[in-house]
């Protein structure tokens, strides 16, 4: 894609709403834009960022034996009041009433419709286990939306649901999703810490949060450094070997608390030696319960089991918060300049910056490296703007693309072009064919 053609509205002044820096830099990259209080328009900046995060999610959803669904963002009230949450689920909920008079609402959530839906098709013990998920948008009416996506009404997320015969199974669904979490949010460059967490209006009595650490983070953040060490992407994850999955679970659990309680900070401090303490700040970006059949008995999802006899099944939910995340990777990947993205969720891999278009060498070699590294499948955004350089380089640090290669007169009369990591890692002259073998040669993260 040239820039000269690419519709990225950046801003040079900060506005004045933007609290916090993720807020900042999304608008000063011309990622979203603001349409209401909480609800954002993405841009294409944005929505490139938003439809990378997206498929890491659906790859390791599908990876982990869930099922891929579409549930509409409206739902009908009734659905809700026979599980008995329409009335105490409080203002968040925005109610709607069609031309016919019937209430309708905005779904803040998924189990109820997906309960239905399973209790009207599913029948015998054969059938399970099932997880089901979708993607969708989400509405909950904040009384103060703040922080940009961080803290909207309107946001993206991927909800999973689990349906079991009996609680080991259910169990044995949990543990999937945990472990797939984890891999998760490791495949998007990030460190997330798995904590135990209160099940609040989802209900269920077993639920971890998933915290990304950021030094701006809500939430504070007491666990064993040893943790922190932990490849999740190296270890050995068999979906189909429960007890694998509870060892890698075991390693990633040595987390004491997420609060600022004093009595819990102190009991972490008898239990963990100081040389493995870690205390830090985080961001919560995805969150898996198990309810057991919290929603499966009032809405009838019941099947026959072995024996003849009638099962109420087992559930549990598994929530990523798909547009919360891109704010959070900016909060925990970023610097004065602007953002920082992890190569697996960067909007672009390579950007090309021309210092002097116009100029037959230098536009004669962007030209090169742009047709060459599409070809061997990057994604590269090509400044090809009648811009000083100066402007060039504060837009590159800006929106923050992993690769950047350099090329100018002075450059290319001596055979060179500059090859940079956004995040400071590599700043080499090369030549333009080795310029483009390593990059070509770049995994994606």
């Amino acid at each position: 894609m040239r820039l000269s053609q690419f519709y990225l509205p950046t801003l040079k002044e900060t506005p004045k709403e933007a609290e916090i820096a993720s807020h900042r830099l999304m608008l000063r990259a011309g990622m979203v834009r603001q349409s209401s209080a909480g609800i954002y328009t993405w841009l294409p900046l944005g929505h490139r960022v938003l439809r990378r995060i997206e498929q890491i999610v659906r790859e390791e959803q599908d990876h982990a034996g869930a099922q891929e669904m579409l549930m509409p963002t409206i739902q009908p009230a009734e659905v809700w009041r026979k599980s008995g949450r329409y009335d105490d689920y409080g203002p968040e909920m925005l109610r709607i009433i069609d031309r016919h008079e019937r209430e309708l609402l905005y779904g803040p959530t998924n189990e109820e419709l997906i309960t239905e839906i399973f209790a009207a098709t599913v029948r015998s013990y054969r059938d399970l286990p099932k997880m089901l998920y979708h993607i969708q948008w989400k509405f909950r009416d904040e009384v103060r939306p703040r922080f940009g996506v961080m803290r909207g009404r309107e946001f993206l997320m991927k909800d999973c649901y689990s349906f079991d015969l009996d609680y080991e199974g259910a169990v044995r669904s949990y543990r999937k999703m945990f472990v797939s979490y984890l891999r998760t949010f490791a495949r998007m460059g990030l460190k997330a810490i798995p904590m135990e967490a209160a099940t609040g209006p989802i209900g269920g009595d077993l639920s971890h949060e998933f915290i990304v650490l950021a030094p701006t983070g809500e939430s504070a953040v007491f666990c064993d450094r040893e943790v922190l060490d932990i490849d999740v992407l190296s270890e050995d994850v068999d979906y189909g070997d429960d007890g694998a999955l509870g060892a890698v679970i075991d390693r990633f659990t040595r987390v004491y608390a997420r609060t600022e309680e004093k009595h819990v900070a102190a009991d972490f401090e008898k239990t963990v030696p100081e040389a493995r303490r870690y205390e830090g700040r985080g961001i919560e970006v995805g969150q898996v319960f198990y309810f057991g059949k919290k929603y499966s008995t009032p809405m009838g999802a019941v099947v026959t089991g072995p024996d003849g006899q009638a099962v109420t099944v087992e559930m549990g939910s598994y929530g990523i918060g798909v547009s919360r995340l891109v704010g959070a990777i900016i909060e925990a990947c970023h610097d004065d300049n602007g953002i920082i993205w992890p190569d697996a969720v960067a909007p672009f891999d390579v950007e090309i910056i021309n210092l002097r278009p116009g100029d037959e060498a230098c536009d004669a070699a962007c030209m090169e490296a742009y047709a060459k590294l599409q070809s061997a499948g990057k994604d590269v955004l090509y400044d090809d703007r009648d811009e000083r350089p100066g402007v060039k380089f504060a837009d590159a640090d800006l929106i923050g693309i992993p690769w950047r290669m350099v090329i100018g007169p002075r450059g290319i009369k001596d055979g060179k072009v500059e090859l940079k990591r956004r995040d400071g890692t590599v700043a080499d002259e090369v030549s333009l064919a080795v310029a483009l073998d390593r990059l070509a040669a770049a995994a994606r993260g």
